[in-house]
């Protein structure tokens, strides 16, 4: 790749964008350093199908929106780079209603998302300068879709891209729709802030509907969540979440998919291994995650809130914090280390059987027991969680784990088994 300077860059790249319009423009900046490689700068809309190849570093020098009706492909190996920027500034690709994304990579060859101050290079898996704790280097991947979501309306605005941009809008009504293939994808250092106090997830997932293959899956050190669903009927299988500074998997809107085989690796800024809301409007919807494995360190294990539903099945939790160890101002747990049913609604959906938890094997912190991990904070006694426990939760030593992750399907294509990460979860 050619070593500009990261000004000299910069200010090719910001010339470039200031002569763009709204459509899709790009511009080849070409190799100087004799490596056959050269960086493609691309801004704006996609109004025609598109081809990516992999010979290229794609920067995206803002926000870059595959519009309705139209197809993106991205070539297995392809490196995409994010400009660094708020706000409007900020760099993102964005599947609009009706576009699809076809980033088929392969286990040998992953198509990697990362920051454009990321050394990596053209036939590179992993650069050498930035590490999971590197995050708000640019913006991430958003996927918006037809499928049914539980708001305010059929239709609604994602977060952080203004009102009078309708590429921006998710939701409708058709739980088959297909906005593409994604597989074998690394979504790296990303997060940066894109509207008012509004960061941008490694992997945003607005009404995605269930005609769409997402699989094999990665986003390491991002600002805001790892992945978040935001209604939709997806499917999502074998992803990895490490070093979120939020939430790890967050599930909203009445999301009604499910998701297969899932890692979450916390670090210290991390809020929560799961988030789980229930619908914001009429529509009801449950998920269902099974085969994961959350392994934390002074991190919230799940919070389910405003009436969660869902099925969550054979899942394995190590590391995390013992709650009665984890103390407030005032001397009281202050939620680290536990599950929590943590409002009316959620505790009434898990006595009436809308939300499910079973086969959950935990590794419990020294002096701890399962009843310190399970809470139920609202004011229903007959919720019966704590006295559940034993139907749903056994503390295993570690080595026995029998559920959880099939960590095999994350060697060789992920930065964390590139990092060694995966060696020490074996």
């Amino acid at each position: 790749m050619k070593k500009l300077t990261t000004s000299a860059l910069y200010i090719s790249i910001t010339l470039f964008i200031a002569s763009c319009g709204s459509d899709d423009s790009f511009v080849v900046l070409p190799d100087t350093d004799g490596d056959s490689s050269s960086e493609i700068v691309h801004s704006g809309i996609i109004a025609a199908d598109e081809t990516w190849s992999a010979t290229e570093i794609h920067v995206l020098g803002d926000k870059v929106v595959v519009d309705n009706g139209v197809t993106l492909t991205i070539e297995p190996g392809t490196i995409i780079k994010g400009v660094e920027g708020e706000g409007s500034l900020a760099s993102a690709l964005i599947v609009a209603r009706g576009g699809r994304l076809m980033a088929e990579g392969t286990s040998s060859n992953p198509i990697i998302f990362t920051s454009m101050l990321d050394d990596i290079e053209v036939g590179q898996s992993a650069g050498t300068n930035l590490s999971e704790a590197d995050n708000g280097l640019w913006g991430g991947l958003i996927v918006l879709g037809n499928a049914p979501i539980s708001a305010d309306a059929s239709a609604v605005q994602i977060e952080g891209i203004p009102a009078d941009e309708t590429y921006g809008l998710y939701g409708g009504n058709d739980p088959s729709d297909n906005s593409g293939i994604i597989r074998y994808i690394s979504v790296r250092h990303g997060g940066t802030l894109i509207g008012e106090g509004n960061e941008i997830n490694g992997i945003t997932l607005g009404g995605v509907g269930s005609g769409t293959i997402i699989e094999y899956v990665e986003v390491v050190g991002n600002k805001d969540d790892g992945v978040e669903w935001f209604g939709g009927t997806v499917n999502v299988s074998n992803v990895l979440v490490w070093a979120a500074d939020d939430d790890a998997i967050d599930v909203d809107q009445a999301y009604s998919g499910t998701i297969n085989n899932a890692l979450v690796i916390a670090f210290s800024g991390t809020d929560h291994a799961l988030e789980i809301d229930g619908p914001e409007g009429s529509i009801d919807g449950s998920f269902t995650l099974s085969n994961a494995t959350l392994l934390g360190v002074d991190d919230e294990i799940a919070d389910f809130r405003d009436g969660a539903m869902g099925t969550l099945t054979n899942i394995y939790i190590s590391g995390f914090v013992s709650p009665s160890a984890d103390l407030d101002s005032n001397n009281e747990a202050d939620g680290e280390g536990d599950v929590e049913l943590d409002d009316d609604e959620s505790s009434a959906n898990y006595a009436a059987g809308t939300l499910e938890l079973s086969g959950w094997e935990v590794n419990l912190p020294s002096n701890t027991t399962l009843q310190d991990i399970f809470k139920d904070k609202a004011d229903i006694p007959t919720s019966g969680i704590q006295d559940d426990i034993p139907n749903f939760a056994t503390a295993v030593t570690p080595g026995l784990r029998s559920v959880g992750v099939d960590m095999s399907l994350f060697s060789g294509w992920t930065f964390a088994h590139q990092k060694g990460k995966l060696v020490d979860l074996q």
